[in-house]
């Protein structure tokens, strides 16, 4: 059974402070509570990541995974390929414009594990990945390149 989590923030920067955030793969290791490790394996043309291997931990389960991404102008959608812990993932970030250096963020994941999860871990998994996905990504494009994890 597939399991949903949605989350929106508002962000004090740009659309394109918030994009850049997100395709600095390397980097996100630094502000996501799951991410433990993040390769980019190749790019786009316009030099965004495009294949990337990541290594998470959520609710004590750790797995690797070869993430595919594609980018617009104010969006990022990326799909998992299958792993131990997972049959498939696919998610999404939608940015919106919210006045002159202010953006709504928008994130979604729908993530379908490979057996079935007892409630309390479903319910702590989606609590930090949220989290993560959005203070986390606000302390990031806030507080710059050298922003360390979500807490």
């Amino acid at each position: 059974m597939a399991i949903q989590a949605s989350s929106e923030i508002v962000i004090d920067a740009p659309v394109d402070a918030i994009i850049d955030a997100l395709a600095d793969m390397e980097g996100v290791p630094l502000w996501s509570a799951v991410h433990k490790r993040a390769e980019v394996v190749d790019t786009h043309p316009d030099g965004r990541p495009h294949h990337v291997r990541v290594t998470i931990k959520v609710a004590g389960l750790i797995d690797t995974e070869l993430v595919e991404y594609h980018w617009g102008p104010d969006w990022v959608v990326w799909d998992a390929r299958k792993t131990m812990q997972q049959h498939a993932q696919h998610g999404e970030y939608n940015l919106s414009r919210e006045g002159e250096e202010k953006t709504r963020v928008r994130f979604s994941i729908t993530v379908e594990p490979s057996a079935p999860l007892p409630e309390f871990l479903v319910s702590r998994a989606r609590k930090k990945i949220l989290n993560s996905a959005t203070e986390g990504l606000r302390k990031r494009v806030m507080g710059g390149p050298g922003a360390g994890p979500a807490v």
